[in-house]
C-alpha cells in the first residue's frame, strides 16, 4: 500500500471526523461507500435563508415591473453555450416538499410592453441581490443580445435604501 502524505492524511482524518458528527454535519455517500459530500448544517441553514430571500426579492421585482405597466412572465428557456442554441430550462423536483419548479431559465423574466400599433418592447430581466453576474451569465446575455432575442437585458439589484430596486442595462455596464 502506498504511503500517504501527512497533509493528505490529515485531510482524510478531518473528513472522517466530520462524517461521524451528525449533530453539526450532514454527510452523503456514493454507491461505492465513499464520502460524497460533507456539509455543515449551519451552511445548509444559511443557504436556505439566502434562497428564500432571493425568491422574495424576485417577487418584489416582478411586482415593481408590473406597476410600471410591463407584462411579466417567467422565462422558461436557457442557453446551451456549447451547442450554441436555445433549450428549454430544466425542471427541478423537490421530493420532500412535492414541488416542481419549472421556471429555472436564464434570465429570470421576460418583460413585454406595448409601444404603439404592432410595436412591442421585449426585454430580459435577471434578478441578482448584489447585481453581479457570473462569467457564464455574461456570455448568455451577449448571446441573447447578438441574436436580437431581447432588445436589452436589465439586471435588477437591491438599492441602498430599503425597498429600493436598481435596474442596470447589461449593455451599458458590461460592453
Amino acid at each position: 500500500m502506498k504511503k500517504i502524505e501527512k497533509e493528505h492524511k490529515e485531510k482524510i482524518m478531518d473528513m472522517l471526523k466530520k462524517a461521524g458528527d451528525p449533530e453539526n454535519y450532514e454527510t452523503s455517500w456514493d454507491e461505492g461507500g465513499m464520502i460524497h459530500k460533507i456539509k455543515s448544517k449551519e451552511k445548509i441553514k444559511s443557504g436556505g435563508k439566502s434562497r428564500a430571500a432571493g425568491s422574495r426579492f424576485e417577487l418584489f421585482v416582478r411586482e415593481d415591473l408590473e406597476k410600471k405597466g410591463r407584462i411579466i412572465s417567467k422565462w422558461g428557456n436557457n442557453i446551451d453555450l456549447e451547442k450554441d442554441k436555445l433549450i428549454p430550462a430544466r425542471r427541478k423536483f423537490n421530493p420532500f416538499s412535492k414541488i416542481l419548479t419549472i421556471g429555472t431559465g436564464f434570465p429570470d423574466f421576460i418583460s413585454i410592453q406595448h409601444i404603439h400599433d404592432e410595436v412591442y418592447s421585449v426585454i430580459g430581466v435577471e434578478v441578482k441581490m448584489n447585481g453581479i453576474l457570473s462569467k457564464e451569465e455574461k456570455e448568455k446575455c451577449r448571446w441573447y443580445l447578438n441574436r436580437k432575442i431581447f432588445s436589452k437585458i436589465l439586471i435588477a439589484k437591491k438599492g441602498d435604501k430599503r425597498g429600493e430596486i436598481e435596474y442596470t442595462d447589461f449593455s451599458e455596464r458590461y460592453t
